[in-house]
């Protein structure tokens, strides 16, 4: 079997007409902390590997108070981690990225790649979902900028199509009294895939929840959100009862399977339980701000 024929583009453009030249043929590599296990462990073999992870200048973090967060394709998990911008303005963002597998992968792992090798359990995605994040998509053909949540169409599966680049993350600026939790449960305390993974945001006007976003991980072939569970909290006062049955919702919309990591019902009953804690402890963040 042939070795694949690789190449490193400098710039998007010349990355872009390489994956239109090889369409079809071609899979893009960044961190390759994806990419290269599944060439070894899952025998995937491209004709054409595009190593797009010495591109210049798509490695940014940026933010100004118009626009809001910006940050490009080839950014580390570990500088989204350990940013003071996101750190910040955006928590749970850099709370998620802290708890994505070792050191090690988060100092090589690019968002972009992490978000295009589209894995239900990622965990930067539930945190972006609920931020309300876009993805700015450059191809031969022009840009476009879609909702993450519209991202992704199943395991490993994007809207992207064959000669188009995820290029950026955009989030806009967060309401006043905004607090935003990640919680996931593994099976054991670091390095595993999230068994559940629960993103929660929520904004406050007094005690009432004005807004409340909820984005499930692991528990669908996609990351998805539990908008009937959101339905139920929003414009409502936070009591036991409101927790319980919110928990109970998300619960209900979830689609887990059994795996080798969990059965499908411990997931069920995983969702309800850290939608509930991940609303508190949401609450109580926007008590401090």
């Amino acid at each position: 079997m042939m070795e694949p024929r690789y190449f490193e583009p400098k710039t998007i453009q010349e990355a872009l007409s390489l994956a239109s030249k090889y369409k079809g043929e071609s899979k893009l590599l960044s961190g390759g902390t994806d990419l290269l296990v599944q060439m070894k462990r899952e025998g995937v073999l491209p004709t054409y590997i595009i190593n797009i992870g010495n591109m210049w200048g798509q490695d940014y973090i940026s933010y100004n108070e118009r626009e809001g967060l910006r940050i490009g394709a080839l950014a580390t998990i570990h500088s989204i981690e350990a940013s003071p911008l996101i750190q910040e303005k955006f928590n749970i963002l850099a709370q998620a990225a802290s708890q994505m597998a070792t050191v090690q992968v988060r100092n090589r792992a690019t968002i972009g790649g992490s978000l295009c090798n589209a894995s239900p359990s990622a965990d930067t995605a539930p945190a972006l979902i609920v931020l309300g994040a876009r993805g700015k998509i450059i191809g031969v053909s022009g840009e476009r900028v879609i909702l993450l949540e519209d991202f992704f169409t199943g395991p490993g599966q994007t809207v992207l199509k064959s000669d188009e680049i995820l290029a950026e993350a955009q989030v806009s600026n967060l309401p006043p009294r905004s607090g935003g939790v990640y919680i996931k449960q593994t099976v054991r305390k670091a390095l595993d895939l999230a068994i559940v993974g629960v993103a929660v945001l929520v904004t406050m006007e007094g005690n009432i929840l004005s807004d409340v976003k909820i984005a499930l991980g692991a528990v669908a072939p996609t990351p998805i959100r539990a908008r009937r569970a959101e339905e139920t909290l929003r414009g409502c006062k936070i009591t036991d009862d409101l927790l319980e049955r919110a928990g109970q919702t998300a619960s209900d919309e979830s689609s887990p399977i059994d795996d080798v990591r969990s059965s499908a019902d411990y997931r069920r009953k995983m969702v309800k339980v850290l939608v509930m804690r991940a609303i508190k402890q949401a609450v109580e963040q926007t008590e401090t701000t």
